[in-house]
């Protein structure tokens, strides 16, 4: 099975190449500028289809949160028509697509885990580029698996364990805000629960529950617990650590405003696919291993 990624130097391209590698039987080839450039939807069809995709996988977006408060354009055109685009390039090619999404297409508001059939209402542009980005995804190509997921973090890129561990270096104290709670998400599980995916896709022509899904770590925190373990694993383990001070969301002011509940049940998912994450801090203890491992080489 050949799986092409939209994107080249995202978590979930890098962790998919990564993990694809102990998949036996499957290929996974990353495409991404100049070949293939959301801003130039022109370029996505012609890259998609000399690529000779069995499922596309429409990784590649605009993930600057704050940054797109500034460039709403931007923002919309990548995620939003530049989304679309892949599935109906997909569609056109006769394989489905799976489009990873975000938990910022909901308010927050909830007081439980989300579930897929709950109303959206995203609080910030890039939460609105996403969801128009589902929205595209879904009318372009019928065959769509589209995965909502959140506080992805790995040993790829920039993300929230990286910044803890360097900011502990020369930090006694790092502070956190302790009232936006959710679910972390290791890329490599998420890359996993694809691969999982596109196998059952691949395995059962007559597949017949395509639609949106919930793929995200099993078990909650909120930032500073999620801080305050990845500490803690790394001071255990010999490495750089800092006290976490619990703040609120008011004491960290954003450009963007973020949801207070992220958590997304995975119900839906499990009984489908029959895959389950592991639960979160067996995830991030081992990514906090590898890290301080990589940084002694």
């Amino acid at each position: 099975m050949r799986l092409v990624v939209t994107g080249r130097e995202g978590q979930v391209v890098a962790s998919l190449l990564e993990v694809g590698q102990r998949h036996q039987g499957i290929e996974v080839v990353a495409i991404g500028r100049p070949q293939l450039d959301l801003l130039k939807p022109d370029t996505v069809f012609e890259a998609l289809a000399a690529s000779r995709p069995d499922i596309v996988v429409s990784a590649a977006a605009y993930t600057a949160v704050d940054q797109a408060e500034d460039e709403p354009e931007i923002a919309f055109a990548i995620n939003a028509v530049g989304a679309g685009k892949v599935a109906e390039a997909a569609a056109r090619l006769g394989v489905p697509v799976i489009h990873l999404s975000t938990d910022y297409v909901f308010d927050g508001s909830a007081t439980s885990a989300y579930v897929e059939t709950d109303a959206t209402g995203p609080r910030s542009v890039y939460g609105a580029s996403k969801l128009a980005g589902e929205q595209a995804v879904a009318t372009a190509n019928p065959r769509h698996l589209i995965l909502r997921t959140a506080w992805a973090y790995s040993p790829f890129g920039k993300n929230f364990v990286k910044t803890m561990l360097r900011l502990a270096v020369d930090r006694d104290e790092i502070s956190v805000v302790s009232d936006q709670w959710g679910n972390p998400t290791s890329a490599l599980d998420i890359a996993d629960g694809i691969l999982h995916a596109a196998t059952v896709l691949r395995g059962n022509k007559d597949f017949g529950a395509f639609g949106v899904y919930h793929l995200a770590g099993t078990g909650e925190t909120n930032w500073s617990g999620f801080a305050r373990y990845a500490l803690d694993t790394s001071r255990a383990l010999g490495g750089p650590y800092a006290r976490v001070r619990d703040i609120a969301t008011v004491d960290y002011p954003t450009k963007a405003r973020r949801p207070a509940n992220s958590r997304l049940s995975t119900e839906k998912l499990t009984a489908t696919f029959g895959w389950t994450a592991p639960q979160w801090q067996k995830s991030a203890e081992a990514i906090v291993r590898r890290l301080l491992i990589e940084e002694t080489r």
